[in-house]
């Protein structure tokens, strides 16, 4: 992590949590190490989320959910199949589980960005549209998990242009050894690294 302050312009800034839903990480979740890995980045979510809203920068929240029996959603990697498999009943349009964690304190300025397929929220959703309609050059992400969903999500926004924020403290995956590796190795060449305070101060 760089010892330089971060800098940014709210107002084309959006905080994008990934995946904070009950039925992924909340009380309806069937994955007790990931739920317990998320519980300790929730609070550091819900603080950028807070620091956004009140700071004049954006949130957005890229969701799950399956189309009713899963209709178009690919199977065609090791862990969509699990994931169909274990998650139908839990995350399907309209289930509790597809709901955001109550511990966000979702507004209704918040965006939601639904993903039906693939594992990334740039994949087959609007985020992108969404985005530049808000005029948004940078993008702190949060959420589940470091292993791909994050990774994704950094990938695919510095491909498209975006400057990449990661508080640490507001991501988490599985083993940890494995996420700071990946933190470390690969994201740290995609993207900022810091801590969700230094996101703080940088919206006040």
């Amino acid at each position: 992590m760089s010892g330089r302050p971060l800098v940014i312009e709210p107002a084309h800034t959006a905080v994008i949590t990934m995946e904070l839903q009950r039925g992924v990480v909340g009380d309806l979740a069937t994955h007790a190490e990931l739920v317990a890995g998320a519980a300790t980045i929730l609070p550091g979510a819900t603080a950028l989320c807070s620091a956004a809203r009140s700071g004049g920068g954006h949130v957005v929240h890229a969701t799950m959910a399956f189309r009713p029996g899963g209709e178009g959603f690919t199977t065609n990697s090791p862990i969509q199949a699990a994931s169909l498999k274990s998650n139908l009943d839990t995350l399907t349009v309209g289930s509790p589980g597809v709901e955001l964690v109550p511990e966000l304190g979702a507004e209704p300025s918040d965006v939601v960005a639904v993903r039906h397929t693939g594992m990334t929220p740039f994949t087959g959703t609007d985020l992108h549209e969404t985005l530049q309609s808000f005029g948004i050059e940078t993008v702190v992400a949060a959420g589940v998990s470091v292993n791909i969903g994050i990774l994704g999500m950094v990938l695919s926004a510095a491909d498209l242009g975006y400057r990449v924020v990661v508080p640490t403290d507001a991501v988490v995956g599985l083993p940890a050894s494995y996420a700071d590796a990946v933190l470390q190795g690969t994201i740290s060449l995609l993207a900022r690294l810091c801590r969700v305070d230094d996101v703080i101060a940088a919206f006040s």
